[in-house]
C-alpha cells in the first residue's frame, strides 16, 4: 500500500517532462522566442495534452521559475551550511563553478536571464525575479556577515554589499565562460573575488 503510493501517475510523469523541457527551451532560447510549438516538438506531448496541465505559456514559465527557484535555495544551503563561515562561501563558488562545467556552460542561469530578458516587459515575472535575488543576497549576507565576525572577510565593505558583490561576480562569471564555452573566466572572476574580499577559510 506504502509502495503504491510514491508511484506516479500517467498524468504526473507528463507533467514533469513538459516542465524539464520547458526549463531547458526557457534557459537556451529565451522565454519570449520559446514557443508552445517548440515544446510540443520536443516533448511529442500533444497540445491539447499540455494545454490540459497548463493553460498558457505564462503558467509554465512560472512553474519552472518556482520550480527552479526551490532547487537553487536547497544548493545554498548545502554549499553555505557548516560552521566555519570563510569555508562556506568558499565552498559556494567552488560548487557554483562545478555546476556551470558540468552543464557544459550551456543555457547559463536560468535566473540571470530571466532578469535580463523579463524585468521590462514583465512585471509579474520582474517581482517573482526581484524576490528570488533577495532571497539569495539575504542568505549571502547572513553568511558574510559570520565571516566578517570571525576575521574571515575584510570588515569595510558592509556584508550586503559583499553579498552583491558575490552575486554580480557569479552572473558576470557564468556570462563571460558561457560565451567563451570555457571554464577560465569564471573560475578567474571567483579566485579574484576571493582576493578582493580577503577571504580565508580557516
Amino acid at each position: 500500500m506504502y509502495r503504491e503510493a510514491f508511484i506516479k501517475t500517467k498524468g504526473e510523469i507528463t507533467r514533469e517532462k513538459i516542465l524539464e523541457a520547458a526549463r531547458e527551451l526557457f534557459n537556451t532560447k529565451g522565454f519570449n522566442a520559446a514557443t508552445i510549438s517548440d515544446l510540443v516538438e520536443i516533448t511529442g506531448v500533444k497540445k491539447g495534452c499540455l494545454y490540459f496541465h497548463f493553460p498558457s505559456k505564462e503558467a509554465i514559465a512560472q512553474e519552472v521559475f518556482q520550480e527552479a527557484s526551490g532547487e537553487f535555495m536547497e544548493f545554498l544551503e548545502s554549499t553555505l551550511g557548516g560552521d566555519n563561515p570563510g569555508a562556506s562561501l568558499d565552498n559556494f563558488f567552488r560548487c557554483a563553478l562545478e555546476k556551470h562545467i558540468a552543464a557544459g556552460f550551456v543555457g547559463g542561469c536560468l535566473f540571470g536571464n530571466t532578469a535580463l530578458e523579463m524585468s521590462d516587459s514583465n512585471p509579474e515575472f520582474s517581482r517573482m525575479v526581484e524576490h528570488f535575488f533577495d532571497e539569495w543576497i539575504y542568505r549571502l549576507t547572513t553568511v558574510a556577515e559570520r565571516a566578517q565576525m570571525i576575521g574571515q572577510l575584510r570588515r569595510d565593505i558592509p556584508s550586503e554589499a559583499v553579498a552583491k558583490q558575490v552575486i554580480a561576480t557569479i552572473e558576470g562569471g557564468i556570462m563571460m565562460s558561457r560565451l567563451k564555452k570555457n571554464e577560465k573566466p569564471m573560475r578567474e572572476c571567483l579566485d579574484v573575488l576571493r582576493r578582493t574580499l580577503d577571504l580565508r577559510v580557516g
